[in-house]
């Protein structure tokens, strides 16, 4: 007859076999991770996705605690093998956002500012886009727009189509007289002043 325990239970805990299980045994532990290997693999995954401004990296690294020091050397190592370039990633921004988005070069400079670019970087990138270019594109965005404006007065169809260039980014001038210009196109005598307009530049 199997002893059993004072609580009278199979001796060895009642458990199956009648020995008591031990854990499992997994090895030694893993060393830590290496963290330039960890910041490697993040900017990589980051990249994956969509091209990066070095701000941008860095800022997630932060995020992920790599040490700065750790981060530095990474970025400057993906920046000389071409990984990472702000100046190539600037100048196809705005053209990006310029041809997609119609943004004008003011809108575009605040954007490279709040990736992190630096503005001499998002100058020359905004260089290559002409006065010219930005009116033709401030000509289209409106011509595509007009029709949706017929019915309100001219004053109001000013308001709403400068307005709407103002928030890509361009002067009031510019849209004033784009605006204007595509009017007096239709027929249409605009009373509102340039002056009244002003606001759309703060």
């Amino acid at each position: 007859m199997a002893s059993r325990s004072s609580f009278g239970r199979p001796a060895g805990g009642g458990r199956r076999g009648g020995r008591d299980r031990e854990p499992p045994d997994d090895g030694p532990p893993e060393p830590p991770a290496d963290p330039e290997q960890v910041a490697r693999q993040i900017c990589l995954h980051q990249l994956e996705f969509a091209p990066r401004t070095r701000a941008e990296l860095a800022a997630t690294l932060a995020k992920r605690g790599v040490p700065d020091d750790v981060a530095d050397a990474v970025l400057g190592r993906f920046a000389e093998v071409g990984m990472i370039d702000d100046a190539l990633f600037s100048q196809m921004w705005v053209t990006s956002r310029h041809r997609g988005r119609g943004l004008a070069g003011r809108a575009l400079q605040q954007e490279l500012r709040r990736k992190g670019v630096d503005d001499e970087t998002a100058r020359t990138a905004l260089d290559t886009l002409s006065a010219d270019e930005e009116r033709a594109t401030a000509q289209s965005l409106v011509a595509r727009k007009l029709p949706a404006t017929r019915g309100l007065t001219p004053d109001a169809r000013v308001r709403r189509l400068a307005g709407m260039l103002a928030r890509k980014g361009y002067s009031a001038g510019l849209a004033f007289a784009v605006v204007r210009e595509a009017l007096a196109a239709e027929g249409a005598e605009v009373e509102i002043g340039f002056d009244e307009l002003q606001a759309l530049d703060d």
